[in-house]
């Protein structure tokens, strides 16, 4: 059992980091597929809407799916589809192609999270989830460490198209091992009686709009940085590929000590006596602290000064995204989480698409990155206070086995 939750937790790690690779390559690419295939900044901001569209109908629907066909097969069709798409990049030749094929990326990549939350909630203890889906959420920030520089290198020994192509096809060797290796816990389900929710029962309680809330504000902080962060450099900074193949990893590292750290501390906490609600809303707080200050960074003398301040805002976001996805396994039995962090990240990608696509493609284009930065900003205060008021003392909305409960 110990060894298994490990090996399948890397499995896990190693697919959410090829989902981010494969979300990422695009914007990394950009000065690259633009000398071909030309598009304005607002029509990027169409290209990054097609993504979130999809992915918000996606995780209403993946999340459902997981819990339903379980963790094995739920998991294996999602890479499947995003590895498809993330291929199909390849053979794009218009601005509308790429679109497509973008959506399609959104809706397979839509089932990462719910699937890899529900396979943390099944192999480990609620006391250590928090740090298990950190280890998870830090394989986002490998991706986008390795990722640049990867795919720089790729694309200029063998073209941007052969570049998406790998990547498909890494995902269908992941796809393969999961199908072949997960399994479910051999004693799950034989203790207490746990019965999936549905959409609707899920939706009749406030600790899934809490957490549905904090999302919609809080993740297109982090879809910004990803999308448009390389284009911000490029465009504002006057960075070239090769500095941006460098300023990218740095920050994303700093995100790598958020998710670990973020989803070290409430475990640490509660080992020393704290009550697990105390605990995790304290590590959510210091991250949330931190947010405020990457926002400053667009007004930095120096580029130099705005990685430190936007590193700053990734560790937060990270550390804050690692204890959000385990309040959903602290409320709910683990044969609901995929319905209910479905729900959340559907209602996020409807934030996504809101405030990280469409809202910066006409503000950039009119105004400049600065108001952007600063209104972003705010979102993870006002999604604190979502999970503080909604969601309570993050006690069980349904009776969880004692031995998961520890």
């Amino acid at each position: 059992m110990s060894r298994s939750r490990w090996l399948f937790l890397a499995l896990a790690f190693l697919a959410t980091a090829l989902n981010y690779l494969d979300r990422i390559v695009f914007s990394v690419l950009i000065p690259v597929i633009r000398q071909e295939i030309p598009f304005t900044a607002q029509e990027y901001g169409f290209l990054t809407g097609a993504f979130q569209a999809a992915y918000g109908v996606g995780n209403l629907v993946f999340g459902k799916v997981v819990d339903t066909v379980g963790t094995r097969l739920g998991y294996a069709v999602a890479v499947l589809i995003w590895s498809v798409a993330a291929a199909g990049h390849a053979m794009s030749g218009s601005v509308f192609e790429i679109g497509a094929w973008r959506a399609a990326l959104g809706l397979g990549e839509a089932g990462n999270f719910p699937a890899a939350a529900k396979a943390v909630a099944e192999w480990f203890p609620r006391k250590d989830r928090a740090f298990a889906m950190g280890i998870c959420v830090a394989s986002t920030n490998v991706a986008a460490m390795a990722g640049p520089p990867l795919c720089i290198a790729l694309s200029a020994a063998y073209g941007w198209r052969a570049t998406f192509a790998a990547f498909g096809a890494a995902g269908l060797l992941v796809a393969g091992l999961w199908v072949l290796l997960y399994r479910t816990p051999p004693n799950f389900g034989e203790q207490g009686t746990e019965t999936a929710i549905s959409w609707r029962q899920a939706l009749g309680h406030r600790q899934t709009w809490g957490f549905a809330l904090a999302k919609f504000f809080t993740d297109p902080v982090w879809w910004f940085y990803l999308f448009w962060l390389p284009l911000y450099l490029f465009d504002v900074r006057r960075l070239d590929l090769g500095q941006i193949a460098w300023a990218l990893p740095a920050i994303y590292l700093m995100a790598d000590f958020g998710s670990i750290g973020g989803g070290w501390l409430p475990g640490y906490l509660i080992r020393r006596g704290w009550r697990p609600n105390r605990a995790r809303k304290t590590a959510m707080a210091v991250c949330v602290a931190l947010m405020p200050l990457a926002a400053m960074a667009v007004f930095a003398p120096s580029t130099v000064a705005t990685v430190f301040l936007i590193s700053l805002g990734t560790m937060g976001h990270q550390g804050w995204s690692a204890n959000l996805f385990t309040t959903v396994s602290d409320v709910y039995p683990s044969s609901s989480v995929g319905t209910v962090i479905g729900i959340g990240q559907s209602v996020a990608s409807v934030g996504g698409l809101l405030f990280s696509s469409l809202l910066p493609g006409f503000l950039v284009a009119h105004f400049g990155y600065a108001p952007v930065f600063v209104i972003l900003g705010t979102f993870h205060w006002i999604g604190f206070a979502c999970v503080h008021w909604l969601m309570g003392g993050l006690e069980p909305a349904y009776a969880i086995p004692e031995d998961r409960a520890k």
